[in-house]
């Protein structure tokens, strides 16, 4: 980060860099819940589902790209390990061990849910202290909002075709 970028950061860059990199893990679960979920889904509306998880999957996997670069700006070092992931991650993972679309649909909404709470932790830290975090996560917290409706509105589709 440049000199005067670290100058205004009015925040405890650490701790930024700390809330960061656990987001940085759950993102990067968060990819692979979605990509191997569209893999193995089965049942109803499969095709639909499928299509959703492989969107999320891209655009987790891009959150994951946004939280490096700001992490790199702040001076910070990225998570190196997938083994990190599981020690830093806020939300987990949850395998789709049914691959019935229900249980997938309804595994990922946790998951956003878990994501929403997390970003706007984050924005509540940096605040109007360190613009270019609040902008990266709110961001991010537009997506995951959008990403819980999608799949909800799914899930409800989904219970119109098996509660017949």
């Amino acid at each position: 980060m440049g000199t005067k970028a670290r100058e205004i950061v009015g925040v405890d860059v650490a701790k930024v860099v700390e809330m960061l990199n656990k987001a940085f893990a759950d993102e990067w679960l968060a990819y692979y819940q979605y990509w191997l979920g569209a893999k193995v889904a089965a049942g109803p509306m499969k095709d639909a589902v499928i299509t959703e998880l492989v969107q999320h999957a891209g655009d987790e996997l891009r959150h994951a790209e946004m939280i490096t670069r700001r992490v790199i700006q702040l001076g910070g070092v990225p998570l190196v390990s997938p083994q990190e992931w599981f020690k830093y991650t806020n939300c987990g993972y949850d395998g789709p061990n049914d691959s019935f679309v229900r249980k997938i649909l309804q595994q990922n909404i946790e998951g956003e849910q878990c994501a929403i709470s997390v970003y706007n932790n984050i924005i509540q830290e940096v605040g109007m202290k360190d613009i270019v975090t609040y902008n990266m996560a709110s961001q991010i917290l537009q997506d995951e909002v959008e990403h819980e409706e999608d799949l909800q509105a799914l899930l409800e589709d989904l219970g119109v075709i098996l509660d017949k």
